[in-house]
């Protein structure tokens, strides 16, 4: 064989690899907890180079997302921030059976954007030197009712509530701090730390994990991406070592 015909023949080899890659590849809609904004959009990344899958992401409430997926959201795959959420789903034969699992588990953080705001005992809360504290909706949000858990526990809940700004996801409730709207409240402690899982800014007390019931974090796969094969591969993917440490480096905890 001849080195031009060679060369024709490696070209052509490679030329069917990349499409072949290209035809196996698909996209996977995913329903993301806000509270796993950052981790997530990393792991996406990683997922997309690592497999060719693409996944394309939502994030919101899990309560919201709730509502929409029953009424007919084409989701693959729910990220929820918490395990019941997608428990009912399976229930309700929107989730695949046997797909969900817990990949995370969430902490709870007081934060504020000033620095020095926040003491380290969250002593902050018995001096009441604010006017607004913010919470995300408890009806909606599982960090919203964890926050709510707590404060009941230190006996600050009567107190505090007038001074209340309510977001209606982590998100918002995060914004509300950020920009100065609320000097401090309760959010996700993966959304005030960076990837290297340091304080990005302000002051924060991380929440004592008695104070309120574990924040189980489960995905499950949606109906509408049962026989999807780059649904099936992100769960995996979530499950894998690469992904546990970007979790793990947000702050997260696992079982």
């Amino acid at each position: 064989m001849n080195s031009a015909l060679s060369t024709l023949l490696a070209a052509g080899l490679v030329a069917f690899d990349l499409v072949a890659g290209s035809a196996s590849a698909d996209e996977v809609q995913v329903a993301v907890a806000a509270n796993f904004t950052a981790p997530m959009q990393k792991i996406a990344a990683d997922f997309e180079k690592d497999t060719g899958h693409k996944a394309l992401l939502s994030f919101g409430a899990t309560g919201s997302f709730y509502v929409q997926i029953r009424n007919g959201a084409p989701f693959d795959i729910l990220l929820a921030a918490d395990a019941e959420t997608p428990s009912r789903l399976e229930k309700e034969g929107l989730g695949v059976s046997g797909s969900r699992f817990t990949y995370a588990i969430g902490k709870l953080v007081l934060w504020s954007a000033k620095p020095g705001f926040v003491d380290g005992k969250g002593d902050v809360l018995n001096k009441g030197d604010f006017r607004h504290v913010a919470i995300a909706n408890p009806k909606l949000a599982p960090y919203g009712a964890a926050a709510m858990e707590a404060l009941t526990r230190l006996g600050l809940l009567t107190a505090l509530q007038p001074k209340f700004v309510q977001g209606e996801s982590i998100a918002q409730t995060y914004q509300f701090i950020a920009t100065g709207n609320a000097e401090l409240g309760f959010v996700a402690l993966s959304q005030v730390l960076n990837k290297e899982g340091k304080l990005v800014s302000g002051s924060a007390w991380v929440v004592p994990a008695s104070l309120y019931m574990p924040i189980r974090q489960d995905a499950v796969i949606l109906t509408h991406g049962k026989d999807k094969a780059a649904a099936a591969a992100l769960m995996k993917y979530l499950k894998g070592d690469k992904a546990r440490a970007v979790i793990k480096a947000y702050g997260y905890g696992f079982y």
